[in-house]
């Protein structure tokens, strides 16, 4: 459970940088940072890549039932962990810290803010945030750790 700081610590970030996307950037107007990259405010109501972004209201209350779901399961992963995971349990405080940070917009706004707009010519990857970061490196590191770092090859 001492991994839950780095939760914590990607919690405080995305809602830091959210709160300060929402302050300073106008929604749905580009931000050029960097060829390849703007800062974009949008609002997503659905799941990644807005999946189910139209679907009416009820999937606010779904993706939040989900999200508890998962992050109760996650916080008994970790509780139950090994003290020599070192590497999966900041996978799951990874996923944990993200998974909150949208939990957080859900419950307040009812949307998920997000403002990073990564692109190439005229292909642009869906907007995301620091929680939607967090949670593919988390999710990235548990494959990695499933192929070389699981309990049977460790012996």
């Amino acid at each position: 459970m001492k991994w839950l700081w780095l939760s914590a610590v990607v919690l405080f970030l995305d809602q830091v940088t959210k709160f300060l996307a929402t302050h300073f950037l106008q929604l749905h107007q580009p931000l050029l940072v960097l060829p390849g990259f703007n800062l974009t405010l949008t609002h997503n109501t659905g799941a990644a890549f807005s999946m189910l972004s139209q679907a009416g209201g009820w999937q606010r209350w779904f993706f939040i039932l989900l999200t508890i779901i998962v992050s109760v399961a996650v916080v008994i992963w970790l509780r139950n962990l090994s003290r020599h995971r070192r590497w999966m349990a900041c996978c799951l405080a990874l996923i944990l810290g993200g998974a909150l940070g949208n939990l957080c917009d859900r419950v307040i706004l009812g949307y998920v803010i997000d403002f990073i707009d990564v692109y190439y010519h005229d292909l642009h990857w869906p907007a995301f945030n620091i929680a939607d970061s967090a949670i593919t490196m988390g999710a990235v590191m548990l494959i990695i750790d499933s192929f070389f770092f699981s309990e049977e090859k460790m012996g």
